[in-house]
């Protein structure tokens, strides 16, 4: 394959022209899934993480069952058992439906053992102090626990995030026009590959800057710990 085949098989703009407004149509599917996704995640990861406070065993044992067969189980997997296995009870679930669910119960679950592990690393002291200024167990978890516990734990928070998004390319499986099902779209009509190498550069400049962040949060915390 001389240069000029391999640029036209992979970089040929003539073809990205074509394939674009499909592209952006992905795009902005793929940000609005993040949109919905990572704060559903979050929303469930704090859930998880409270409730691993409460010792009882009738709240522990459940809940780290819970935990473990969400972080255990393939995204991908979770996905599809949410989109065609659920009809067959009876509960028909939309494909934007269906990744809200699938992404609430396996992010949450990663993000509750981080955000547990955040919570740990707050000394006791601190709750015993915020309680004997009155405070109630909710309120010192919400004003003095959690906001050091998000703190402690920000770059793997972020790190995390950072997979989420990725991990909405899985949606192509279940026909929902995000960038990675537009991209195959575009290549199964143009037969080229630039679409798909268009929608890989696109992801790179979505995510590159979170990258660096990720990467100057690491070293901050790395050189605070010296």
């Amino acid at each position: 394959m001389t240069l000029d085949d391999f640029l036209l098989a992979f970089f040929s703009l003539e073809i990205l022209e074509q394939a674009w407004p499909i592209l952006w149509q992905g795009f902005k599917m793929t940000l609005l899934l993040s949109a919905i996704v990572v704060p559903l995640g979050l929303a469930g990861g704090i859930i998880l993480a409270l409730l691993s406070t409460v010792r009882h065993p009738l709240v522990r044992w459940p809940l780290m069952a819970w935990v473990d067969l969400f972080r255990a189980l393939p995204p991908l997997v979770l996905l599809i058992f949410v989109y065609a296995g659920l009809p067959f009870a009876g509960f028909e679930v939309s494909a934007i439906g269906a990744v809200a669910i699938g992404f609430f119960l396996n992010t949450g679950a990663y993000y509750g053992e981080i955000l547990r592990a955040g919570i740990e690393s707050v000394p006791r002291g601190q709750q015993e102090a915020a309680r004997s200024t009155g405070l109630t167990r909710w309120q010192t978890m919400a004003y003095i626990v959690l906001p050091q516990a998000v703190r402690n734990v920000l770059p793997d928070l972020i790190s995390n995030t950072l997979e989420v998004v990725k991990l909405t390319s899985i949606a192509s499986v279940v026909a929902l026009p995000e960038l990675l099902f537009q991209a195959r779209q575009a290549q199964s009509v143009t037969y080229n590959a630039t679409p798909i190498m268009a929608a890989a550069v696109i992801y790179f400049i979505l995510l590159w800057p979170v990258v660096r962040l990720l990467s100057r949060l690491e070293n901050r915390q790395l050189a605070g710990g010296r």
